[in-house]
């Protein structure tokens, strides 16, 4: 698994989560309880894995989504 996007923001989450849904990508949401670990301050972000296999394809639905800005470095 190969990190996507790393973010606070539950909507971005929530979206990317979408396309890569419904374009058959295979993804992970990691640290997504960390809330009650955190207080449910939502200071700590969630990063979105995909299949190492994939990653092209989902950095390529991020970018026609316009979210190029939103992905991870590594």
């Amino acid at each position: 698994m190969v990190e996507l996007v790393r973010t606070n923001d539950l909507v971005l989450i929530s979206f990317v989560e979408s396309l890569l849904r419904q374009a058959g990508v295979r993804f992970f949401i990691a640290d997504n309880h960390m809330s009650a670990v955190e207080g449910s301050l939502g200071f700590l972000p969630r990063r979105i894995l995909v299949d190492a296999n994939q990653h092209a394809q989902a950095q390529r639905l991020m970018r026609e989504a316009g979210l190029s800005r939103e992905l991870s470095n590594g």
